[in-house]
């Protein structure tokens, strides 16, 4: 963020493919890609330990980033970008889920944003339309349900372009969310090829990526900022219609966890502290690193969306928090040795 070091992304960039990635079939494209990690790996660490500098690498014409790309679109259509895989033609104009029909992405704002966490501001925050899941108390329901298809269909020069003037303006990074960022993941990844200003990616998602999708991710993303909501299955799939929730997103946490940095959001649910929370805490503090992870324990939680329409059918989070409920949850955070933030 400070500029001392090359973006993730960057460094892809100048790692030789060797062949054109278009000729290829998929198959071999992951095979190609699988070498290309090892590569990536090695040049990273070296650049960070000071025995290589970016600048004295030369820009092959086929790059990894590239290999990126093309299987980001591949899986596009039939769609695999996430772990519903709906397999629905998207370059066909067809939606999923996400209800994201387009090749391009659809971006509904993009600004410095001031009320992330700490070390993060100001973000050059981007959101982006459409999302996987069908949260009942989504707060932007507007671009993520009600109406994903109505902002600006942007192609990845223009992406670029938007990441640029937020990075030239004092953003200390580009966070990519929504909505949902991973429907919009190809135009992303297509967007870095035209980037051309260091400035390090922030990935706000819910992290139900597919497998492949986050393999995509790994080499490109230099800062995490996953939602890690649901302690169990059962409240996934009955307030996000999102199945498979824990073994998609505990599987991603763990990965990504390793290859960047990374502060995981957990918002208290009224009525779910012991379902969601607590189990979500202990999940974070029996499996992943502590000096690596940090964690934001999130209060601010409001009824929103469908839980004000049908508050019947949704009843024990159709209110705010009670302070007793907060204190519980910070108290566990605490226990558990995990990043507590006091009460105000």
């Amino acid at each position: 963020m400070t500029d001392r070091k090359p973006a993730k992304f960057m460094i892809a960039k100048r790692i030789d493919a060797g062949e054109d990635p278009r000729k290829l079939d998929e198959g071999s494209l992951w095979d190609l890609h699988g070498k290309l990690v090892d590569e990536f790996t090695l040049l990273w660490s070296r650049i960070k330990e000071d025995r290589e500098e970016l600048e004295g690498l030369s820009k092959p014409e086929h790059s990894f980033l590239d290999v990126k790309v093309e299987l980001a679109y591949r899986l596009s259509s039939p769609c695999r970008l996430c772990e519903r895989m709906c397999r629905v033609e998207r370059r066909r104009g067809t939606p999923g889920v996400c209800l994201q029909p387009y090749a391009e992405a659809v971006v509904h704002s993009y600004f410095h944003h001031m009320g992330e966490e700490g070390p993060l501001v100001p973000s050059g925050t981007i959101f982006y339309g459409g999302c996987n899941f069908r949260c009942v108390f989504c707060q932007n329901y507007d671009i993520s349900q009600v109406a994903p298809l109505a902002g600006e269909r942007v192609s990845p020069p223009r992406l670029a372009a938007i990441q640029r003037w937020l990075r030239e303006t004092g953003a200390r990074n580009i966070n990519h969310v929504g909505g949902e960022p991973t429907p919009s993941l190809p135009v992303i990844l297509d967007s870095f090829r035209y980037l051309d200003m260091n400035v390090p990616q922030l990935w706000n998602s819910n992290f139900y990526a597919s497998r492949e999708a986050l393999k995509l991710l790994l080499d490109v993303i230099d800062i995490w900022l996953p939602d890690f909501k649901y302690g169990n299955d059962i409240c996934a799939l009955r307030l996000s219609r999102a199945p498979r929730y824990i073994e998609a997103v505990t599987r991603n946490l763990k990965e990504a966890a390793e290859n960047g940095d990374m502060i995981i959001r957990h918002l208290i649910l009224p009525g779910h502290v012991d379902c969601c929370t607590k189990p979500v805490l202990r999940w974070i503090a029996e499996n992943l690193s502590r000096d690596d992870v940090l964690v934001n324990v999130m209060e601010q939680y409001r009824p929103e969306h469908l839980v004000v329409k049908r508050p019947d059918k949704w009843p024990e989070i159709d209110r705010r928090l009670r302070r007793s409920e907060i204190e519980e949850a910070y108290d566990e955070a605490e226990k558990l040795g995990l990043i507590y933030k006091p009460i105000s």
